[in-house]
């Protein structure tokens, strides 16, 4: 998956966003089931059932942009998991409700409240401590965009003309803790053992529509 992401980007004439960020070598970070942010590309081998998040970003034209969707790795033949496709359906409805609400006038808070309300209203974990975020020039900015309402809507930051945020849906099936793992540096895992998954897009707020700038032609 690190070696197709490494040659896509370079056919399109971009560079991996994340290897800007320091002592990060690679384009991706690849997480499998409990792992939910950071994991780095390793030699494990893919299972049926394997739940795998691919997050990746592209700087491009000295702009970056940040995405990531978490899979169910199976053959065709495999019968659907009802608990794990529901896990996901919860985390998708959440980001594209979170985006719809992305448009000038609102607030970060109002990004965080409908997260929060869809992700918990289903039983699942929010993780409070990773955070959506700005993006622009620089692969992390400002303003942090919590899962979470921590505070009243009205004392987040305001949703500007043309700003650029990355929202990031980033939960659990369990409490939403999170511990450092595998002695990588990197990863973060859930602490008590759940499976974990984070859907994000790249979005301009505008007057109107939100411009998803990460999305792809099968996505809604």
């Amino acid at each position: 998956v690190e070696k197709l992401a490494q040659r896509l980007i370079k056919e399109a004439e971009g560079e991996a966003s994340f290897q800007t960020v320091k002592d990060y070598r690679w384009a991706t970070c690849l997480c499998v089931n409990d792992v939910v942010v950071h994991g780095i590309p390793t030699d494990y081998q893919l299972k049926e059932g394997d739940m795998l998040t691919i997050d990746v970003g592209i700087l491009y034209q000295g702009f970056h942009t940040d995405t990531a969707w978490t899979k169910i790795v199976r053959s065709q033949k495999q019968d659907k998991q009802n608990e794990k496709e529901r896990f996901l359906k919860i985390g998708e409805e959440a980001l594209w409700s979170a985006i719809d609400v992305a448009r000038v006038g609102n607030r970060v808070g109002h990004i965080s409240q409908v997260i929060q309300r869809i992700v918990q209203g289903a039983g699942y974990g929010i993780v409070r401590t990773l955070v959506g975020h700005g993006v622009g020039r620089e692969l992390h900015e400002e303003p942090q965009i919590p899962g979470i309402l921590k505070t009243s809507i009205e004392s987040t930051p305001e949703l500007v003309p043309d700003m650029t945020i990355a929202i990031e849906v980033i939960y659990a099936m369990g409490s939403g803790a999170v511990v450092y793992a595998n002695d990588d540096g990197w990863s973060i895992a859930s602490r008590d053992g759940s499976l974990t998954a984070v859907f994000e897009h790249s979005v301009v707020v505008t007057r109107d529509r939100p411009m998803v700038l990460t999305r792809t032609r099968d996505m809604r």
